[in-house]
């Protein structure tokens, strides 16, 4: 398996965003490869494109979604972005269906479903955000933005949990719930059932 580190920035993101060296989270690197070759993914709350970037490098068509056009406008780069803002307005890919969905750091409890619904079957969930505890160390603090615990594994129920943590992280402290998770694929009638490579 790759590392981050194995892909460098292109030198126009370097010279130009020196915030854009930030690499993936390994919890999203360590799960990429349940993606479908060459598949598509949805990055929601992309930011400056981290993860777009580590998609893109392994050939993936990538989309990116973020209410910041100045974070929008250095993640174009990797693939194609969208400016919009996802907890007020409407959910920008109602038509659109992806073979992994994204999330590092976010939490808007409101559009889980919507994640959900727009997994491809077969399609996998990789999500990591802030858990209660978090308030003893750090920001975010407020409820609305922490995980409670199992929260992850029961907005999953119906897909096929293939990797799941809960608890504290260092360097930087923070407290951390994680999933990946696989839509069921749509397999013909007496198909064996797919098998993850952990």
């Amino acid at each position: 398996m790759s590392s981050p580190a194995d892909f460098p920035l292109p030198a126009k993101a370097a010279t130009r965003n020196p915030h854009a060296l930030s690499l993936p989270s390994p919890w999203i690197v360590r799960w990429s490869h349940l993606v479908r070759q060459h598949g598509t993914v949805l990055d929601v709350a992309c930011g400056q494109g981290r993860h777009m970037q580590w998609f893109a490098q392994h050939n993936h068509s990538v989309t990116g979604v973020d209410r910041a056009p100045h974070a929008i406008a250095f993640a174009e780069e990797y693939g194609r972005t969208v400016c919009a803002d996802i907890e007020n307005g409407p959910w920008p890919f109602a038509h659109e269906q992806f073979d992994a969905v994204v999330v590092a750091n976010y939490l808007w409890r409101p559009l889980l479903p919507t994640l959900l619904h727009s997994l491809a079957p077969g399609g996998v969930l990789i999500y990591e955000t802030f858990a209660q505890g978090n308030e003893t160390v750090g920001k975010p603090s407020r409820p609305d933005f922490l995980l409670r615990p199992g929260e992850l594994l029961t907005v999953c129920a119906g897909l096929h949990v293939v990797g799941y943590e809960q608890g504290f992280l260092d360097s930087p402290a923070r407290f951390v719930q994680r999933i990946a998770a696989v839509k069921p694929p749509e397999l013909p009638e007496g198909a064996a059932p797919v098998r993850y490579m952990l």
